[in-house]
């Protein structure tokens, strides 16, 4: 369980280097003269994600939810593909990568990276992760739940998302 912890630590720690470069992002956006769209979603996204980091804790500590390797092992090689996956979408779109939607007057959409095969693969690690993380150690509770709650909210985020990169045409 202590490495199961450590895990869950260490992407804790990848959010907040991840909130970290957001705002400087945001920043370099805004002097710009960018627009953020879909303001009022954010906050319950930073929720969401929150909780699934509690419940990847919670759920197995409290339930006694044992690790088991036929699963775990290829959860956790899902967990770290996601991060990958997401680094690469970062570097990808450099100062335009935000956890905002934020468009940049004059910007071109980015069409590179991951971006060339998916127009929006940062989601793709978002929801890879989501059910990944919590079944690396059997949090089916956490994996389902997640899930279930963060396709309502990307269906709101993507059409956000959409509609901003819309005005880039």
């Amino acid at each position: 369980m202590a490495w199961y912890l450590a895990l869950i630590a260490a992407v804790a720690a990848e959010r907040l280097v991840e909130l970290v470069v957001s705002k400087r992002n945001l920043a370099w956006s805004l002097a710009r003269g960018g627009t953020e769209y879909g303001f009022g979603h954010y906050p319950v996204m930073v929720v969401l994600h929150v909780g699934l980091l509690a419940g990847c804790v919670l759920e197995p500590v409290l339930l006694d939810r044992p690790f088991l390797p036929a699963l775990g092992w290829p959860m956790l090689a899902a967990v770290l593909a996601s991060q990958a996956l997401r680094w690469w979408c970062i570097a990808a779109l450099g100062p335009q990568w935000n956890t905002r939607v934020v468009v940049v007057p004059g910007a071109s959409r980015v069409v590179s990276g991951p971006y060339r095969w998916l127009s929006h693969p940062n989601y793709v690690a978002v929801v890879v992760e989501g059910f990944a993380l919590p079944l690396v150690h059997t949090a089916w509770l956490t994996a389902a739940l997640f899930t279930l709650l963060d396709a309502l909210l990307l269906r709101i985020r993507l059409r956000v998302e959409n509609t901003a990169l819309a005005s880039l045409s």
